[in-house]
């Protein structure tokens, strides 16, 4: 049996979580099983567990890959079957001689039958659960049998949809019309970005617990904060088999504690206290060190071992001044306070980082979470329609500074609001607080993603919106009192987009009050100066979309499908009309390209230049608007989507410009209030100190000449944006030459010792009216000391210069950005593989700009 090396790196890497998380009589289960389907003939194929089915099946060459071109149709059967996943494995004597022995499981997929031995020992319906099983009678000595019968979650979702005493509709984005009604990932069932694949399977751990004295099921952590000092109150929940005496110690840091307590059989709750004098806060990426102290909780035989951040995180949802939109209506901010500094939410929103579940490795996780770092970012968005990600999610955001906004799994439906339904509910909050609430990433709980806006989108609930506001009320009470019971410091956000707890308007349109979804440039399909139209308090999506590059292409169609709208390619198009949207936004903007990748390269331009208008103009507003998240950071699967990383890890020119619009001092120019006739030169200071800074304000001609510099300065406060100046455009360009010139922005400083420079360009037209210069550009690849770079010449002004190398996995510091005449630009490469060579490297590397996408510029 030939199992890859992913594979093994992911059982490795959860047998080692499993460790560190618990150690005692733990037996891991993860590894090699058996599939079969419940009623087929065929003969069983290995599958890893964690894993899932469809992966499984795929391994053994049972079903195409879902991912090339339109197989996804071809491999819908699967989730409309019963599987059986069986192992068997020897009890250790040690565990059969203990008290109690219970079956944990987490993240099963979804609804499933489980028997040891031939003995039923238990059933599972909710993903988002952690189920432990009483499992001790039904152990023998020496060789067992576990076994498990998956039902199709799809099937049961149609009955529950049947049976249901009114509609509760859910949006049309994928092929199973009634997801919402059974506790799964949304996505699973398609999205307007993501392929529909009902996956089943063991998802989390799979273990056996043996305990006598105690089995620990929660630790959680109240932390008080005084200057120069803080309490941590450290809570053990466990489950005793017989009582007893024994001793509760806790281990963190510098800190000990010790407290003899007293257990009764069953469910426990025993606490200790420890100090830390002068404790290292954790911050944000950007904002500070992101510290983490290690923390050992033992109680009798069983001991549990993670890292703690010692911080404060505020939610600031406060009425201030009204606008003077003439309403006289008050505003209400949304501003993310941590240890007591209020800080700008840079960042974007998180889709499963793969749709089949034997692909979300560790490695996929950390690639991804390093990337949004890289790009300056210090927020993830977990978004609701997706699922309560591993723990290796949240670990990484720990360590690399991530806040993260967390959806509960809602997303864009009516859900129901039965007992049933809601029992399930607060069973998988009871757990999944409790298991993510100490996270220093943790910052907001949110009930839903646009929930609230779905009221209205649906005939049945606008024909009887009483009845279905009472629906959603029921859930969303529940969803309110549940966090307020586990996690009672934390901010719960009732919906997103809302003004905030108590308040059910519409915040689609209201830019005055809490957070916001502008979707206005894409879904309505307007100009990108729409943007500057709302002033958010807080915008948590917004996006635009683009093609994969031709590497990705490569990996889901077939040559002679490599058009934009041949079958194949629009099949990886799940949002309708999208194709046709990037398309017709470039005839907007640009000179149409020639040839299919520059149509895929110039799409990627678009969506960087899209979504770097939205944020800067917002990000300057500070502190009325405090954050922005765009959709999305990542792909489930290779397609045409709004994503700035593509499926694989590959850097959009979005990410790329993002890693610029997001940094930490930053030098922009926008339109006096949306009028393109004045242009205001802004900079933008995240540092916690006051920065003097100087901006030279140069106007060029596209044919290469500079032909003036204007320099600004300034003081900069810290954390704020502040004005350098104002200049009609006509200071700049008569008329006739808007398309002849445009302005770069140099803005340079020193903070902490450390030279700081940013740059960035203003037009003045839109490209396909600019008169860009035929730029030969240069490339000129080195290995130096063990760094690969390439050194870029230009003998004219290029734009959106793009340093690519096909086949090869890895990132440059810099690209999509202007080159200048007489300015060369070295860039870093770093490869993402083993064994990558520096030959290769330089064989492979093609540079492109936006000049080439014209007609017969082919060769220039």
């Amino acid at each position: 049996m030939k199992v890859s090396r992913v594979t093994l790196r992911r059982v490795l890497a959860v047998w080692a979580c499993a460790i560190l998380a618990v150690r005692g009589e733990v037996v891991d289960l993860a590894g090699v099983w058996t599939l079969r389907q419940a009623d087929g003939e065929a003969a069983p194929v290995p599958i890893t567990i964690p894993g899932d089915v469809h992966s499984a099946l795929l391994a053994a060459g049972r079903i195409p890959d879902p991912y090339f071109g339109s197989n996804e149709a071809a491999v819908q059967w699967v989730g409309q079957r019963e599987w059986v996943v069986e192992r068997e494995f020897d009890a250790p004597p040690s565990l059969l001689a203990r008290r109690a022995v219970c079956l944990r499981l987490e993240q099963v997929d979804t609804f499933c039958v489980i028997s040891l031995n031939g003995q039923p020992v238990g059933e599972t319906g909710n993903h988002f659960r952690r189920y432990d099983f009483d499992v001790k009678a039904a152990l023998k000595p020496g060789r067992n049998t576990l076994t498990a019968r998956f039902l199709s979650a799809e099937r049961i979702s149609a009955e529950r949809g049947a049976a249901l005493p009114f509609p509760l509709p859910i949006v049309d984005n994928g092929l199973v019309k009634h997801i919402n009604l059974v506790r799964k990932p949304a996505c699973h069932g398609g999205w307007d970005w993501g392929i529909a694949l009902m996956t089943a399977g063991f998802a989390g751990r799979t273990e056996l617990i043996g305990s006598d004295v105690a089995r620990m099921d929660y630790v959680t952590c109240e932390q008080r904060h005084e200057p120069g000092r803080c309490e941590v109150t450290v809570t053990a929940e466990v489950t005793s088999p017989a009582g007893g005496d024994t001793e509760l110690s806790v281990v963190l840091g510098s800190a000990e504690a010790r407290v003899a307590v007293a257990l009764k059989p069953g469910q426990n709750r025993v606490s200790a206290k420890v100090a830390l004098e002068n404790p290292r806060l954790w911050w944000p990426n950007g904002a500070g060190e992101q510290a983490l102290y290690d923390l050992s909780v033992r109680l009798g035989d069983a001991e549990l071992a993670r890292r703690l951040g010692l911080r404060t995180v505020e939610v600031i949802n406060r009425p201030d001044a009204p606008t003077g939109d003439g309403k006289g209506k008050p505003g209400m901010s949304m501003t993310f306070r941590v240890n007591g500094v209020d800080l700008f939410c840079k960042g974007a929103n998180w889709i499963p980082c793969d749709a089949l579940t034997a692909r979300q490795t560790p490695e996929r996780y950390r690639d991804l979470l390093e990337s949004a770092r890289a790009a300056n970012m210090n927020m993830i968005r977990l978004w609701g329609g997706g699922q309560f990600e591993s723990d290796t999610f949240y670990r990484t955001c720990d360590e690399l500074g991530l806040l993260v906004w967390h959806d509960l799994m809602f997303s864009c439906a009516l859900y129901p609001s039965d007992k049933a339904f809601l029992e399930e509910v607060e069973a998988e909050l009871a757990h999944q607080i409790r298991r993510l609430r100490d996270h220093a990433c943790i910052a907001l709980w949110c009930g839903d993603n646009e929930c609230i806006g779905a009221l209205t989108w649906f005939e049945p609930s606008r024909k009887n919106r009483d009845l279905y506001l009472v629906n959603y009320d029921r859930l969303n009470r529940l969803l309110t009192q549940t966090v307020e019971r586990y996690d009672p410091g934390r901010m719960f956000w009732p919906s997103s987009p809302c003004a905030g707890p108590g308040d059910f308007s519409d915040a689609w349109h209201d830019d005055n009050r809490g957070d916001m979804h502008y979707w206005t440039v894409w879904h309505e399909n307007k100009n990108f100066s729409a943007f500057y139209a709302v002033k958010p308090r807080f915008c948590s999506e917004f996006g635009f979309q683009s093609f994969p590059s031709p590497d990705v292409a490569a990996t889901f169609v077939a040559p002679d499908q490599m058009n934009p709208t041949a079958p194949d390619f629009e099949h990886h198009q799940k949002n309708v009309g999208g194709n046709a949207r990037i398309l017709e936004t470039m005839a907007r903007y640009f000179r149409f390209p020639e040839g299919f990748e520059s149509v895929l390269y110039l799409s990627q331009v678009q969506q960087a230049l899209a979504i770097k208008t939205g944020v800067e103009a917002w990000r300057h507003l500070q502190p009325r608007c405090m954050g922005t998240l765009y959709w999305q950071l990542n792909d489930n699967w290779p397609v045409s989507s709004w994503s700035s990383v593509e499926y694989g890890g590959k850097w959009k020119h979005l990410h790329y410009h993002a890693k610029r619009f997001y940094a930490p001092l930053a030098v922009m120019a926008v339109p006096s209030d949306g009028n393109a006739t004045n242009v205001e030169v802004w900079a933008v200071n995240d540092f916690g100190v006051p920065v003097k800074a100087e901006a030279a304000v140069e106007v060029w001609e596209f044919a290469g000449r500079k032909v003036e510099t204007v320099v600004l300065a300034g003081e900069l406060p810290p954390r704020s944006a502040r004005l350098l100046g104002q200049f009609p455009a006509a200071r700049f360009v008569g008329a006739g030459e808007a398309g002849q010139r445009f302005l770069e922005l140099v803005l340079t400083a020193e903070v902490g010792g450390q030279a700081q420079r940013h740059r960035n360009e203003w037009y003045f037209d839109v490209f396909k009216r600019c008169e860009l210069g035929t730029a030969a550009v240069d490339a000129i690849p080195a290995e130096r000391g063990g760094r690969w770079t390439v050194t870029l010449t230009t003998d004219k002004p290029a734009f959106f210069v793009w340093a690519n190398v096909p086949g090869m996995r890895g990132e440059f510091d810099d690209n999509s950005f202007t080159l200048f005449p007489g300015r060369p630009v070295t860039l870093t490469f770093t490869p993402k593989e083993a064994g990558a060579q520096f030959e290769d490297f330089a064989r492979r590397l093609t540079v492109r700009h936006l000049r080439q996408t014209y007609a017969g510029a082919a060769g220039q």
